[in-house]
């Protein structure tokens, strides 16, 4: 950070350097991101046709799974279409408003927060589900289901506000150039001429909030199906509870592991090419493995998918 003097230019735009020790294989990065967001959209629009069409999937946890695709198709989206742009060089593909990146943040952040809810609620119904298997109808019924989407989907929202406010009453002016594929916060406040303290200190917070109090439902869940697990007596009953559980468990170990790495910490200046591959796993790789990861573990979505494309059920249905 630089003393701010009113002979410096504010800035209004600013220029993703993206990958750009990949200039001589961009075309390949390219074709490679494309596909892996092609296929992302294709994954969860057709979670989210088939639990939407099919009436055996009309339960409260493939009601969250399609608020999860949801998700998934929106923070890829607002990231990987203009990083593909850049790889390819058209115009105004690096560049992007001082406001178009404040936006691109709030919503990632906004996306982001949200999800960790989410997973939060799915923690929760499979908690019922287990627990408390005779009250499960009254205790997550239809209403409530909508309620805790609508909740993670309102406090995810509020989330970025303050943050986003502060970014955008900090000074930029110069250089412009985001050593990054997208505007997160980290690389914002590197380019920073005004003091980024207080800015930095309330991400801090803010980003351990979410991640604290969604990851204690999750494990206050867990610990308690652990528990309940260890109290039935057959072996089987219990590798079949334990199963509608493994899918949702491995979304969240990849999904919360590189998320305490990025944003749990108050320095802004780390391993900028690490950070990227980071953010690329976590914005890019986790929602592209997301769907597969509740196909591949359950049998109902297989069978539902099957019929959904007139094929023969799977083995097992």
């Amino acid at each position: 950070m630089q003393p701010y003097t009113q002979n410096w230019t504010h800035i209004t735009e600013f220029v993703m350097v993206g990958f750009a020790g990949v200039c001589e294989t961009r075309l390949l990065f390219f074709i490679l991101f494309l596909a892996m967001y092609l296929f992302t959209l294709v994954e969860n629009l057709a979670i989210i046709l088939v639990v939407s069409l099919d009436n055996q999937l009309r339960r409260p946890m493939y009601f969250f799974l399609t608020h999860l695709s949801c998700l998934e198709i929106g923070y890829t989206s607002v990231t990987v279409p203009k990083m593909l742009a850049g790889f390819i060089g058209v115009d105004g593909g690096k560049s992007i408003s001082y406001a178009g990146c404040l936006s691109q943040l709030f919503i990632f952040t906004f996306l982001g927060a949200t999800e960790c809810f989410l997973l939060a609620a799915m923690a929760y119904d499979r908690y019922v589900a287990i627990c408390m298997p005779l009250r499960y109808g009254a205790l997550v019924s239809w209403g409530t289901c909508i309620r805790l989407a609508g909740a993670c989907w309102m406090v995810g929202f509020l989330i970025p506000i303050l943050p986003t406010y502060l970014m955008s009453q900090l000074i930029f002016c110069g250089p412009n150039v985001i050593d990054h594929f997208f505007c997160d916060a980290s690389p914002l406040l590197a380019l920073s001429c005004s003091d980024v303290t207080l800015k930095e200190t309330i991400d801090f917070l803010v980003s351990l909030a979410v991640l604290l109090a969604s990851s204690a439902v999750i494990s206050v869940s867990y610990g308690n199906i652990i528990w309940t697990l260890l109290h039935i007596r057959s072996a089987a009953e219990r590798r079949k509870a334990f199963s509608t559980c493994v899918a949702h468990l491995t979304v969240v170990s990849l999904f919360y592991g590189t998320l305490f790495f990025m944003y749990v910490r108050t320095k802004v200046a780390s391993s900028i090419n690490f950070n990227k591959v980071v953010s690329v796993f976590y914005s890019i790789v986790t929602p592209m493995l997301n769907p597969l990861i509740y196909s591949l573990r359950n049998k109902e979505v297989k069978g539902a998918l099957s019929r959904a494309f007139f094929l023969k059920p799977w083995k097992g249905q």
